[in-house]
């Protein structure tokens, strides 16, 4: 894989977030639960403001205050979040930063900010009706983060179970191949990368027919029950 320009690709995904706040901020984000695009704007500005403290003051316990509500309040304060971010993530990413998985880098949250903007960005235009894609290189770059990363987490935190199979993920657009658990894949399950990447947050089903499988179903869907993500 490509090595990717964390620090642009975040800068233009937050952009395009930012984009999407002139649009109706109660409307219903059908993928986060009963969040409005306000509380999905408060999420990603918020989790901006952590991350930059994470860098600079080394801990995870940074909790701001809610965002603002009113609609240029709010553009104004998530594009100061946006702002402080991008600031602090410039320093060099070998860094040593807080983190909640290795590396304990400021390189680290490039890549994680960069990829949570991304899936939240998507969530955003999706909520209002305003289909964006998504570049196949950072969307394989999120699929195999959720196994890199976010996966192993959750087995590590006692949220979900070690596989007991291994399913092979393939894209049909970035040339990408991953397998996550023990073994020889008993599964595959092919689409691209951003099918297969929203599958794995849980924002695309699995029985999406933009996702072609071959092989054991069954046991595709106890690795994917995870859960994989938070």
């Amino acid at each position: 894989m490509a090595e990717l320009d964390y620090l642009t690709l975040l800068g233009a995904e937050l952009d395009r977030f930012a984009g999407c706040l002139d649009g109706d901020l109660a409307a219903p984000v059908p993928d986060c639960g009963d969040w409005t695009l306000y509380d999905l704007a408060n999420h990603l500005g918020a989790g901006n403001l952590w991350a930059a403290v994470a860098v600079t003051e080394k801990h995870g316990r940074h909790s701001p205050p809610p965002a603002p509500r009113a609609p240029d309040a709010l553009a104004a304060w998530f594009a100061g979040s946006c702002a402080t971010l991008l600031t602090t993530l410039a320093a060099d990413p070998a860094t040593e930063a807080w983190t909640f998985f290795p590396p304990h880098t400021v390189g680290f949250w490039r890549r994680r900010r960069t990829l949570e903007t991304l899936v939240h960005r998507w969530e955003a235009a999706h909520a209002l009706g305003r289909p964006a894609p998504l570049d196949p290189a950072l969307a394989a770059d999120g699929v195999a983060e959720v196994f890199d990363t976010m996966a192993p987490r959750q087995v590590k935190r006692g949220r979900a179970a070690a596989p007991a199979n291994a399913v092979r993920f393939t894209t049909a657009d970035s040339g990408d191949s991953w397998v996550y658990g023990p073994g020889e894949p008993v599964a595959q399950a092919r689409g691209t990368a951003a099918d297969l990447l929203l599958m794995l947050w849980n924002r695309l089903p699995a029985t999406d027919p933009a996702i072609s499988w071959t092989g054991d179903r069954a046991a595709a869907a106890a690795v994917l029950d995870g859960p994989l993500v938070p």
